[in-house]
């Protein structure tokens, strides 16, 4: 849901609460759906999604990293959106581990899922979250093609980096095997990419970064609007 993202974020303020964007989604109808049923339901997904409340600190980090981070927007969604959806994050492996020009099969994803949810889903939706999980990817710049979808290489950008960065040490990471984590892998950075791009956001002032050896010192509030204020 990238356009509806990119849409609701662009309707609303960047203090925005949680009801703000229930009114312009519902009562503005800033995506144009055609009747409050699916407005409703938009919202919804949304939410389930991302949150849409600053109360909640992904999204807060996602939202303040929107405006600083065009070209990463992306990457900042599906970063956002794996964080919080189990099932998107069970198809990780199978879109990640394909080298570029790879054609993605959609067997080993749909294996993943039935080992994420056993019997829980029946056949039916089972396929239709393959579907949509693949649309995701394709999204997020992993993917191309319509019928056919084979592997593409991201361009990671120093907030991807950076929102990658905070999700790991969020999980337990800590120093440079933050740079190893899969929250990084999402980003198809080296190790040597992923240090320069680290740089490159402190520089552009997203993190505070000292690096001594094999050691980091790293610091995370600027990413959060409300810690830096």
């Amino acid at each position: 849901m990238l356009a509806e993202l990119s849409a609701v974020l662009g309707a609303t303020e960047s203090n925005a609460q949680r009801d703000d964007y229930t009114t312009a989604i519902i009562e503005g109808n800033c995506l144009a759906k055609p009747t409050t049923s699916t407005r409703r339901l938009t919202n919804q997904r949304l939410g389930e999604i991302y949150a849409l409340d600053p109360a909640v600190p992904i999204f807060r980090i996602l939202r303040n990293l929107w405006a600083m981070d065009q070209s990463g927007r992306p990457l900042l969604a599906v970063l956002a959106a794996l964080a919080r959806d189990p099932l998107l994050r069970a198809t990780a492996p199978a879109v990640l581990s394909l080298t570029a020009g790879g054609e993605l099969r959609r067997d080993p994803m749909r294996d993943a899922l039935r080992t994420r949810v056993g019997e829980r889903l029946n056949d039916s939706t089972l396929g239709k979250v393959v579907r949509n999980a693949s649309s995701t990817w394709t999204q997020s710049g992993h993917l191309a093609g319509r019928t056919h979808k084979t592997r593409q290489l991201v361009n990671a950008t120093p907030g991807s980096l950076a929102f990658s960065l905070y999700l790991g040490y969020s999980v337990g990471f800590r120093g440079e095997e933050l740079l190893a984590s899969r929250w990084v892998a999402v980003l198809d950075c080296t190790l040597a990419s992923a240090r320069d791009l680290a740089l490159h956001a402190k520089r552009q002032g997203l993190i505070d970064l000292r690096v001594s050896g094999d050691v980091w010192d790293l610091g995370l509030e600027r990413l959060d609007p409300w810690k830096r204020n």
